[in-house]
């Protein structure tokens, strides 16, 4: 006897990915989901593969992963999907120290971020399914 089936944590329409424990502040990679918040996923793509931040790399790997989701679990059609969510987290710190003149010591701390990217079809069937 198991517990029964959770519920999807998404509409119909919607295939999500999420990158967890990514090294890097999560400040940084806001800024990155600002740039492709609400596009359309091609344009995402493109966005993504020529930007000169480091994180991009990151989010486009989230992204293909959603596209995949999308296509494969969920059966979207890959042309009318929109980036409908993509927000980031804070996930765990890691504190080091560092030695420091005199016998002191400063702290370093070394930030992990969390991203979820949801995509939305927008196609007329999706909507009335």
């Amino acid at each position: 006897m198991g517990k029964p089936k959770a519920p999807p944590k998404q509409a119909s329409n919607e295939a999500r990915a999420v990158l967890r424990m990514h090294r890097g502040s999560p400040q940084k990679l806001n800024l990155l989901a600002q740039q492709i918040r609400g596009l359309k996923v091609d344009r995402a793509v493109n966005e993504m593969s020529f930007s000169r931040k480091r994180p991009a790399d990151a989010v486009l790997k989230c992204l293909k992963s959603a596209i995949a989701n999308a296509e494969n679990n969920h059966d979207l059609d890959i042309d009318s999907l929109v980036v409908a969510e993509a927000h980031v987290g804070k996930n765990l710190v890691m504190k080091r120290i560092r030695a420091r003149a005199r016998g002191r010591a400063a702290r370093i701390h070394k930030p992990f971020a969390q991203l979820t990217i949801v995509l939305r079809d927008t196609s007329a069937e999706a909507e009335t399914a």
